[in-house]
């Protein structure tokens, strides 16, 4: 490898804003990050969808209206 072209890498200790912190190799000297696989809520299990203005519910009921004109068709063929 060339000399004096690399970046240093340093021992580092990411924190996060939980309170978390683990030990990573990096460029940086100081890591802190605002979420991380502690707290994420899809790591965590606490994932909520945010439902603006019903708009699940209107998804929902679009393509409940389909699934019952298939079940209906299917049993007018037989």
């Amino acid at each position: 490898m060339k000399k004096d072209i690399h970046p240093e890498c340093f021992d580092v200790t990411l924190k996060c804003v939980c309170g978390n912190s683990f030990v990573t190799v990096s460029t940086a000297k100081d890591i802190h990050v605002d979420v991380c696989s502690a707290c994420h809520p899809f790591f965590t299990g606490a994932q909520r969808f945010v439902d603006t203005a019903g708009r699940i519910e209107k998804f929902q009921r679009r393509y409940a209206k389909g699934a019952e004109k298939k079940a209906a068709t299917k049993k007018k063929a037989k």
